[in-house]
């Protein structure tokens, strides 16, 4: 598969009032061609310090990137002057943000914002931008694209807004189109909806996708692989249908114990994650989920394990399943469901 994207060995930290606060530790993955991989983890994993570092949208200060690569084609994104930025954020890779009426400007209409962008990086005339603005609407979905040009976001519902909002993102039909969370304040009917166009438009425009999202039901309908973070570190990554028939790190299997489903019984309640993440002022020396998790052993506390390769892409980053986990700390097998 061609390679896309390829993070390697990224470290993201904010200097604030209470010291360093080390929001991405060692992450690495590769986004191939075409492909859609989704970053998964709860609030304050780093899923969107990842995103917004690949776009060169750390603030800075507080933010720096203090260490690794962003590979994008033969550039290193981290050492990218600010100007060619310009040209490739939107163009190259566009991005998806959380919220709709935030990302928008309420004082311009719908056409100047999407025509911001084609102008700018195409170079097109104004008719040239409006034509192709209108073509982009009815890509996503908008009916009456002449009409809807002229109205401003107020004017649209939540699902029409983020349709807006991906319209914007694909202006320049970008290389890659990072996704933050975008069906967060949608209901299940628009959440279903979004997810279809962007599969469709992925489809038809042969786009890479990076999703970054906390709903594994997302990720189950638009992913081909995903990427598990928690404490600023990738656990877990691999295809869609390893990682949910067979997560390997216990933090992966408290995610899945968490998930609403059918076929439990009615009396049966859902398994939350015990205790709370780990304090990125301080991280400790050894697994960062070692605290919550029920397998834990003494290696866990003093040592960080190494990422090992259980079959072809899935990959773990556990203690327990390291073939030279050190022999005087017996492994302890979780039981099986």
């Amino acid at each position: 598969m061609a390679k896309v994207l390829h993070v390697e060995d990224l470290h993201v930290s904010f200097q604030v009032a209470g010291g360093e606060v080390q929001a991405v530790r060692g992450v690495t993955f590769t986004l191939n061609k075409r492909e859609t991989l989704a970053i998964v983890g709860e609030s304050g994993s780093g899923k969107s310090v990842t995103a917004l570092s690949i776009l060169g949208l750390i603030p800075s200060p507080p933010g720096r990137i203090k260490q690794g690569k962003i590979r994008f084609g033969e550039r290193d994104l981290t050492r990218l002057p600010e100007k060619e930025w310009y040209r490739i954020r939107g163009s190259e890779i566009g991005m998806i943000f959380q919220d709709p009426m935030t990302s928008l400007n309420p004082t311009m209409t719908i056409g100047k914002q999407i025509m911001e962008g084609i102008r700018w990086h195409r170079r097109a005339g104004w008719c040239e931008a409006f034509q192709k603005a209108v073509e982009i609407l009815k890509l996503v979905g908008i009916p009456h694209p002449e009409k809807r040009m002229k109205q401003y976001p107020h004017e649209f519902s939540g699902g029409m807004r983020q349709r807006v909002v991906i319209a914007i993102a694909l202006a320049c039909f970008p290389k890659i189109l990072i996704a933050d969370e975008p069906t967060t304040a949608l209901d299940v009917t628009i959440q279903a909806q979004i997810l279809d166009l962007m599969k469709e438009i992925q489809r038809q425009t042969g786009t890479s996708i990076l999703m970054i999202t906390h709903d594994l039901g997302v990720v189950a309908e638009t992913a081909d692989r995903v990427a598990v973070m928690y404490g600023g570190q990738i656990v877990e990554i691999g295809w869609v249908h390893e990682i949910f028939a067979s997560p390997r790190h216990p933090y992966t299997r408290g995610l899945m114990g968490s998930i609403p489903c059918l076929d439990k019984a009615k009396d049966q309640a859902l398994e939350p994650i015990p205790g709370s993440p780990p304090d990125l002022f301080l991280p400790p020396p050894g697994c960062l989920f070692a605290d919550r998790c029920p397998y834990a052993m003494n290696v866990c506390y003093e040592e960080m394990p190494e990422t090992t390769h259980v079959s072809g892409f899935h990959q773990v980053r556990c203690w327990l399943e390291d073939p030279e986990a050190p022999p005087v700390f017996p492994k302890i097998l979780p039981e099986k469901s």
